[in-house]
């Protein structure tokens, strides 16, 4: 993932921590057996949690293209391929800045 990407993750996350939202809420990456990746991020308690977000979809014959990012509840959910975590991120954090 490149630097400024992940800056950026930290950041926002950095951004929340309260002392409270931190104990219960938070950002998760993992794997899937596809392979791909999943980001979960709880938006519970900050400026997002009432943000709209529209459904995005890429969806390519390659196993490695595919993604999907969609807010459910209060969290900001995203799969894809394995060479789509950096997507996921930025697609995250476009939509934290542009609702700032």
């Amino acid at each position: 993932m490149s630097v400024a990407l992940l800056q950026g993750l930290q950041e926002w996350y950095l951004a929340q921590c309260a002392g409270d939202w931190e104990h219960s809420f938070g950002v998760t990456i993992g794997t899937l057996d596809n392979p791909g990746w999943t980001l979960s991020v709880d938006l519970t308690d900050t400026d997002l949690e009432s943000e709209p977000f529209e459904e995005l979809t890429e969806d390519y014959e390659d196993k490695s293209g595919w993604m999907i990012c969609r807010k459910t509840g209060a969290k900001f959910e995203a799969a894809g391929g394995p060479e789509k975590l950096e997507d996921m991120v930025r697609v995250f954090l476009r939509w934290a800045a542009s609702a700032a």
